[in-house]
């Protein structure tokens, strides 16, 4: 790697960590109530709110209520989102008149933004109005990440504290994470944007000239759309000339401020990040890396502050940290290695003053290698589905690092809330390894990890792989999975391994190349996305709720040390060794053979 592929990465962690410290610490004070934004700015529109509501701010509730109250909302969270998508025909801010979705299609979008994963296999700027992207897809963005952070600090407080029969109150943590948090931070980011030249406005689509007029010919038709023949039964053809093109408007930056900032990634354009309209700069692209990033970073050290303790905070930062840039550099060279067939043709791959070398297919040249690698890895550490470069473009090397990322539950930095709470249940599977090897009854953070504890961290743990590897064995063993693939081999089979693991973690990025918007892929994959995400949920507020019921109980010469440097091999083992024991041979069959193809000259 050359010293640019070195220095992006570091400057981006540098950066991160810089802007995570501040930010945890102000999480730490709206959460706990102690914040004077909380308690003083802005408490009579908190109030107001509860009142409209009918929520009593002061009921907290047990691990069963938050549970029911998490699950009902986001159930009628499918329901609105699928009402705006099969009516958005009917209602107003629709100036290209678009249609309703499908029902199959509806079903599977509503799901994969409601969940956190916003999986899109359709053109949003061809299919959705302005009021659909405002009113159903972006506050679901919303809704969905305060729901995910609401989630963690439940799971916080059942370290925090000591024989209790709560862990807080579902309503007033959606309601403070959303005000004090998502929405200040998402209008802070939305105005850098639009500063770069991100579209924010309520346009009818514009028809501009081209540069250059293309003529073509089509076949005439008659008015019933039959085509005409002449007089020998040659279909009789019509020139055509091409001499403008229609550009998408509409409120684009407000939608990718927060699909950033709550790791949703579900992109207004089919293009995604990739398209200058959502991402115009280096400086826009380096904020959007950011914002993927900064609250699951930040959370970190509200864990450390909440359960009094920072350095637990700190180790499990530095896991994140350390997995995120290894990952990093295994991307980034890959990469930058490229294709060893074109050597073979006498391709010169390496970076110059001239050019940048590499694997530059399906990458944008205005961002290069170094940050289409660092984008490439951040959306998929996170459970962020958005796309800088196309990932079907990777080398087999470059692709398996973000499947793998994926696959290891997105627990590295992971999406906000969801990749801290999955990262804690390995820490709960790790100190239970480590009780077992000295014969210990093993502790985190003061409580006891027992038998309850460790039956709801394997379901949370072994739900995740059941769903992907049954749904991609599916996928390759019926016609209507198949009938997608458009790239036979072992290629073809990432892309169907890529999807479910992409759907079951609820990170909502594609490998491409897999036409998904059929009844099949649609009904399996949200399934997968619904029971991925609250399937792993569910458990993780169960062991909130016993932790909490718990005595603390203090340290001991035989209690393991968990904010350490030995805690933190001891975590990034238990992560790999559990996503290896998983995945290793699905991934065998996809990007590994696909590697040894390459590298034997086929």
């Amino acid at each position: 790697m050359n010293f640019n592929n070195l220095f992006q990465p570091g400057l981006f962690i540098v950066v991160l960590i810089a802007l995570a410290i501040p930010l945890g610490r102000y999480m730490t004070g709206v959460v706990d109530g102690s914040s004077v934004v909380v308690r003083r700015i802005a408490r009579p529109i908190e109030t107001a709110l509860y009142k409209l509501a009918g929520v009593d701010p002061s009921a907290e509730m047990s691990w069963k209520h938050y549970a029911l109250a998490v699950l009902a909302f986001n159930a009628l969270g499918v329901f609105a989102v699928y009402g705006f998508l099969r009516l958005q025909q009917w209602l107003p801010a629709n100036p290209q008149g678009f249609g309703p979705m499908t029902p199959d299609a509806a079903f599977n979008t509503a799901i994969s933004f409601v969940t956190n994963t916003n999986w899109q296999d359709y053109t949003p700027e061809t299919t959705v109005s302005y009021l659909t992207q405002m009113a159903a897809l972006t506050v679901q963005n919303f809704l969905s990440a305060a729901t995910g952070i609401a989630v963690v600090i439940a799971l916080i407080r059942g370290f925090a504290r000591h024989t209790a029969a709560t862990i807080g109150n579902f309503w007033v943590d959606l309601t403070r994470i959303t005000l004090y948090i998502l929405a200040p931070l998402a209008t802070v980011i939305a105005l850098v944007l639009i500063s770069q030249g991100v579209l924010q406005n309520f346009k009818s689509y514009e028809d501009v000239p081209t540069l250059q007029v293309t003529t073509y010919q089509t076949p005439k038709t008659d008015a019933q759309g039959n085509p005409v023949k002449d007089a020998k039964g040659n279909p009789v053809m019509v020139d055509n000339k091409a001499d403008k093109q229609t550009i998408s408007m509409g409120p684009v930056a407000s939608q990718e401020a927060i699909k950033m900032l709550g790791t949703n990634g579900g992109g207004f354009f089919n293009a995604n990040s990739a398209h200058p309209y959502e991402n115009p700069t280096p400086f826009a692209n380096f904020v959007q890396m950011i914002a993927m990033l900064v609250i699951p970073a930040a959370l970190c050290l509200v864990f450390g502050r909440m359960v009094g303790d920072k350095r637990q905070g700190y180790a499990v930062l530095a896991a994140m940290t350390i997995a995120f840039a290894v990952a990093c550099w295994g991307e980034i060279s890959s990469e930058q290695s490229g294709n060893p067939l074109y050597a073979s043709l006498h391709v010169d791959q390496t970076a110059s003053s001239a050019q940048t070398g590499g694997n530059m297919e399906g990458k944008e040249t205005r961002f290069g290698i170094a940050q289409s690698g660092i984008f490439t890895v951040a959306t998929t550490a996170a459970s962020c589905g958005a796309v800088l470069n196309t990932h079907d473009s990777l080398t087999p090397m470059g692709g398996f690092v973000p499947l793998l990322l994926i696959e290891l539950g997105e627990v590295i930095f992971g999406g906000v809330g969801s990749g801290l709470y999955g990262m804690l249940v390995f820490a709960l599977l790790a100190v239970f390894v480590a009780g077992l090897m000295i014969g210990r009854t093993p502790e985190y953070i003061g409580k006891k990890i027992e038998s309850y504890e460790m039956k709801m961290v394997s379901i949370a743990v072994l739900l995740t792989p059941l769903l992907v590897l049954v749904g991609a064995s599916i996928g390759v063993l019926t016609a209507a999975g198949v009938a997608g693939v458009s790239n036979p081999g072992p290629h073809g089979f990432s892309e169907i391994l890529y999807a479910y693991s992409s759907a079951a973690n609820n990170n909502g990025s594609a490998f491409a190349g897999l036409s998904v918007n059929t009844p099949f892929y649609n009904s399996t994959l949200a399934i997968a996305m619904w029971f991925g995400r609250f399937g792993s949920i569910v458990p993780v507020l169960a062991i909130a709720g016993s932790l909490a019921a718990k005595k603390r109980i203090s340290a001991t010469a035989g209690t393991l040390p968990t904010h350490g440097p030995l805690f933190v091999v001891l975590l990034l083992g238990t992560v790999v060794l559990v996503g290896a024991l998983t995945y290793v041979p699905a991934l065998a069959l996809g990007p590994v053979v696909e590697h040894l193809i390459m590298v034997a000259g086929h």
